[in-house]
């Protein structure tokens, strides 16, 4: 399963479909593959007029207006075209949740303006975590593609959140109240923070993102998760490659039927349950998910869950929490490549909390149960060496029926220890340790 295999799996968009009088259509569960999705897809009727977007032609100069013209103008049932060749520069928080049957066509390249000033004030402001985003696209049967390129401009944001870490950096991608729809073929680069967010959202395919963006100076790109789904449901992503500095995708809270394969994913975090249990109070649900066919490089994890505890924590100045309750069920991994990673799997319940006794005092409000980690083969880094992965609970009461088999992962010295604790053993087909 290494990277050639990903490649050969991918399918492009563009041939899947037929013609109706004379104009395509496009049947989203024929795109989905090798696994289906929890759900069908609904069906996207033929677009039967066109609308080419205008530029400037000058990157000091938005583009917003010609944008919003054309997607109003072909809104219900027309394709916008993004011209190959063409550069459009949006310097204007944009709140695309009006469209509705209708189609993208990126072919050029999209930029966003670098005036930090304007974006920390106009960015569209949600509740999770002080997520924000550039704009927001949603309504109802919208597909994006093309191969065109979104670029976030991120390098002034990775520099400023250096300075300072209570920034607001946008999210190049937000998808906000979407309600089936295809995205991809495309290319993201340089966003300031996460690539997507999917909230609010349900029955969208994410088919062929070409991820990637680092920092060209000693500031890391930080927090540049490829996927972020919140509170959304019947999500496929799959046939993707993604280069960043965070999870490779990331199941926030009330994210229920998301299917994800056929990833090849470098420099990452891994694909994460969570965090959640962040917020007192709230009641996060994550239940039906399947990871399947990932190849992970040089990243920190690969499958992860995790969970903060009972009591207040503080992972970073800007990222604190706990105290939250939920549930995490029925959850798959399956058919994964590892090549140095740091953890094969690393499951929590203490996320944040760096005082093991205090978060074993005061244990998760959160459960985990129904865990099916398969079929994992390759090598881990040298960071914990002899110890590939941890399953760890705050206590046994909030974890249950947590299956590992079929681990073969080495560290560089050539074990496979786990450190297990507060979890069923005789589940796991794992070499456990005490750590």
């Amino acid at each position: 399963m290494k990277f050639s295999h990903i490649l050969t799996s991918t399918v492009s968009l563009l041939t899947l479909g037929t013609a109706v009088d004379g104009h395509f259509t496009r049947d989203r569960n024929n795109a989905v593959g090798p696994n289906r999705p929890f759900k069908p897809l609904p069906h996207s009727p033929p677009r039967k007029k066109v609308c080419h977007v205008r530029s400037h032609g000058d990157s000091s100069r938005d583009d917003s207006d010609f944008i919003l013209s054309a997607l109003k103008k072909c809104n219900r049932g027309g394709k916008v075209v993004f011209d190959a060749n063409k550069e459009y520069t949006i310097g204007t928080a944009l709140d695309l949740t009006f469209l509705k049957n209708i189609d993208l066509e990126i072919l050029g390249r999209i930029t966003f303006t670098a005036d930090t000033d304007y974006w920390q004030a106009n960015s569209f402001k949600h509740t999770f975590q002080n997520a924000t985003t550039f704009f927001n696209l949603g309504g109802e049967d919208v597909n994006i593609y093309g191969g065109g390129t979104l670029d976030g401009n991120g390098q002034v944001w990775y520099d400023l959140y250096a300075e300072d870490a209570l920034i607001l950096r946008p999210i190049l991608f937000g998808v906000i109240g979407l309600h089936g729809g295809t995205i991809g073929p495309l290319k993201l680069r340089y966003s300031p923070q996460w690539y997507h967010l999917v909230a609010n959202s349900s029955d969208v395919l994410f088919d062929g993102i070409d991820i990637t963006g680092y920092s060209s100076s000693e500031n890391e790109a930080k927090n540049t998760d490829g996927w972020d789904t919140y509170r959304s449901s019947n999500i496929v992503i799959q046939n993707s490659v993604i280069n960043n500095g965070d999870d490779c995708v990331s199941f926030k809270p009330n994210s229920t039927d998301i299917l994800v394969q056929n990833l090849h994913c470098n420099g990452s975090h891994g694909i994460s349950v969570g965090s959640l249990g962040q917020y007192v109070g709230e009641v996060d649900i994550v239940k039906n998910i399947l990871v399947y066919n990932i190849s992970m490089y040089n990243a920190s994890d690969m499958a992860r869950i995790k969970v903060w505890p009972g009591t207040s924590s503080a992972m970073s100045e800007d990222l604190q929490g706990g105290g939250g309750s939920g549930a995490v069920s029925n959850i798959t991994y399956d058919k994964m490549y590892i090549e140095n990673v740091d953890y094969a799997i690393e499951i929590t319940q203490c996320y944040g909390q760096k005082n093991l006794t205090l978060c074993n005092e005061y244990p998760s409000n959160l459960t985990i149960s129904d865990v099916h980690i398969k079929n994992i083969y390759g090598t881990t880094s040298d960071a914990h060496d002899p110890i590939v992965g941890t399953i760890v609970c705050s206590s046994p009461d909030v974890c249950s029926d947590i299956y590992a088999e079929n681990i073969d992962v080495e560290s560089p010295s050539g074990t496979n220890d786990f450190v297990c604790t507060n979890v069923d053993e005789s589940l796991l087909q794992v070499n456990c340790t005490s750590g």
